[in-house]
């Protein structure tokens, strides 16, 4: 079993504009590039990105969020934190977009959403498969 200590962490409040997700990629590949941990810098930042771009598009209101990082051992969670309890649903793709939770359905080990004081967490995990 993984202690804390053993446990990496790092987490960003960005604002709910298109721009945060490329800020979201680059951090969390920054991130990941200093954790020693680049065999996860490919999917990691194209689910984040998901994730990012999912709240900018679907949250409305005063939108709160944060990006939350966790390399433990020899896994990665990543989760978006957001004021929207509306939880993620995965739509059929299209030419309007449609591709975001179905790509983390399809490259993520696991993901899920979870409630979080007034809104939600929506996180991703990505297994040792890719430290190689």
């Amino acid at each position: 079993m993984t202690s804390d200590m053993d446990t990496l962490r790092a987490a960003v409040d960005l604002p709910p504009v298109a721009r945060s997700a490329a800020a979201a990629r680059r951090l969390v590949g920054q991130l990941l590039d200093a954790w020693a941990a680049e065999g996860f810098r490919d999917d990691a930042t194209l689910l984040v990105s998901e994730l990012v771009t999912n709240v900018v598009r679907h949250v409305t209101g005063q939108v709160a969020m944060r990006v939350e990082v966790a390399l433990t051992g020899p896994g990665l969670q990543v989760a978006v934190v957001d004021s929207s309890a509306a939880p993620p649903v995965p739509r059929t793709p299209g030419p309007h977009g449609g591709h975001g939770m179905g790509l983390v359905e399809a490259v993520a080990d696991r993901w899920g959403s979870d409630d979080h004081g007034d809104g939600k967490r929506v996180w991703f995990e990505l297994g040792p498969r890719r430290t190689g």
